[in-house]
């Protein structure tokens, strides 16, 4: 088990998100505080708050899932003032994934004592629904009202939500170690994005409901049904042509369409609520494109910075697809606005550098290429800058007491919350910091120094994690065939609390109709 993860859409996951912090010569405490000079709480000592090993927000963002050491925590996020945890598990220890299904009581846990097995459970009622074991560690799980989808380092396996089938299998992907995949929340649209190559930025889609794409046209030889026609067949990766009429159903790996979004392999992809838009960003960093799905044409590009290369850590869009936020290792965190030239407000130049901006902007079609499409890329319409700066982090853009907020979540065991202007943007204002360790506590943003040292820190390999765990898990994963790929146990739930017929996901006691799951 030699894989490893490091990041992917509004995911972060690692072995242990909170090594040792290296020592800091101004810490100080609040009964040393001699006058109102700012400070980060996380410095009250050496050590994590926690072990934690993940932090993700669910798919409309109302709640917050912590894996740790010992378990994993959930969170709704309602409020400003408060963080409320809603549960907390302990029976399943060093938790390396937890996803939840928006704000229904069905959970998705993988752990670093078994990385090879996801369990699905029913955290309200304190049961497991099913299990199953993978031919290799799981590097990233992904929910929405219809499918479930397991990320291994070559491999897809998508899953029906209802009743945990397997329905297809993406085999033979580009190596993608760090896990990276994005799944649309939308039921009309319910794209799965994932890299179409380890050495440039090339984005497959693929339709996990009609399990096809929907661009190739190829003619049947061959076929006495078609012979002699056209037939569209929505598959545009592996098109193979075989003189037989068994031909159709076409190829396994059937992708919607593939987007070369960079020139350097993809670090993040975040798709929009409606499913109808893909943020990427490579690992450079350096620019963040928006592409419409299932056409592929781009449409938004932003510019994160020029003078360094950082790495992305997660990409989100708020709820209305209006704004994109875009969080680093670096201390600052960007909002971009989505909105096209001509929606701007026409301004008279007032002085001399708007002035001369209008003329470089003039003067782009005359200038190199390069030169004029850094001129034409968009720039942060508001900015958040972090208290610190290393850390793995995860944001999002959500509503929170009917205003809209910038919510990180950081390796360094807080969720930070921002207030953001939807008008004019600007540098946001911390309002709130809290504690992911379950803890009560929590602290105002007047107490935050922004632009206190960099706290670098040195993150250790989830393959590392796991080749260290390797000794508790068992060698050989039961239930595992290759022929299978994927099989899973019989579910602990008593024959007569399983519900037939559809889950309801807003329903207080709904439970999906699970019996046992296998692969055929």
């Amino acid at each position: 088990m030699t894989s490893s993860v490091t990041r992917h859409r509004g995911l972060l996951s690692l072995s242990v998100l909170c090594p040792s912090r290296a020592p800091r010569n101004d810490v100080r405490t609040s009964s040393s505080r001699t006058g109102p000079g700012p400070m980060n709480l996380a410095s009250h000592c050496g050590e994590p708050l926690a072990a934690l090993h993940f932090a993700n927000f669910n798919q409309d963002y109302t709640s917050l899932a912590v894996g740790s050491k010992s378990g994993y925590r959930l969170f709704t996020l309602n409020s400003v003032d408060k963080l409320e945890q809603i549960y907390e598990c302990t029976d399943t220890e060093e938790v390396c994934i937890v996803e939840r299904l928006f704000s229904s009581s069905l959970v998705a846990i993988v752990s670093l004592t078994a990385p090879r097995k996801l369990k699905v459970c029913h955290f309200k009622k304190g049961t497991e629904i099913c299990n199953y074991s993978y031919s290799n560690t799981i590097l990233a799980v992904k929910l929405n009202r219809q499918r479930l989808i397991v990320c291994l380092e070559e491999s897809l396996y998508i899953h029906n939500i209802r009743d945990m089938k397997v329905l297809h299998t993406i085999r033979e992907t580009p190596p993608n170690p760090a896990g990276l995949c994005a799944l649309s929340i939308s039921n009309d649209n319910c794209f799965l994005a994932y890299p179409g190559s380890a050495t440039i930025g090339e984005a497959q889609v693929f339709d996990t409901v009609n399990l096809v794409g929907l661009r190739t046209t190829l003619l049947c030889i061959g076929c006495k049904k078609h012979s002699g026609h056209k037939r569209t067949i929505r598959d545009a990766y592996y098109v193979r042509l075989v003189l037989k009429h068994t031909f159709h159903p076409f190829s396994s790996q059937r992708a919607v369409t593939m987007i070369p979004a960079h020139d350097s392999p993809l670090a993040a992809m975040a798709f929009d609520a409606t499913g109808t838009r893909l943020a990427t960003a490579s690992e450079k960093g350096t620019v963040i494109r928006v592409f419409t799905v299932p056409e592929g044409q781009k449409v938004f590009e932003f510019r994160r910075g020029v003078k360094r290369c950082v790495s992305i850590c997660s990409l989100g869009f708020s709820l209305d697809s209006v704004f994109l936020c875009a969080s680093s290792n670096t201390e600052t965190v960007h909002i971009f606005k989505l909105e096209s030239p001509k929606e701007k407000p026409q301004e008279e130049a007032s002085t001399w550098s708007d002035y001369l901006g209008k003329v470089l902007m003039a003067s782009t079609t005359y200038l190199p290429s390069q030169v004029s499409e850094m001129l034409n890329q968009g720039r942060a319409f508001a900015t958040v800058r972090l208290p610190f700066s290393g850390h793995k982090n995860v944001c999002s853009l959500a509503t929170v007491q009917k205003l809209p907020r910038l919510l990180v979540a950081s390796s360094d065991g807080y969720l930070y919350i921002y207030n953001v202007d939807p008008q004019d943007g600007g540098e946001c204002t911390l309002m709130k910091q809290h504690r992911l360790d379950g803890s009560t506590e929590s602290v105002g943003g007047d107490i935050l120094d922004p632009a206190g040292p960099a706290k670098f820190l040195v993150q250790p390999s989830y393959a590392a994690a796991v080749a260290k765990t390797a000794t508790l898990a068992s060698p050989s994963c039961p239930g595992f065939s290759e022929e299978a790929g994927a099989v899973g146990g019989a579910s602990l739930i008593p024959e007569h609390e399983i519900t037939h017929g559809e889950i309801q996901l807003d329903d207080e006691n709904e439970f999906p109709p699970v019996t046992q799951q296998s692969e055929s």
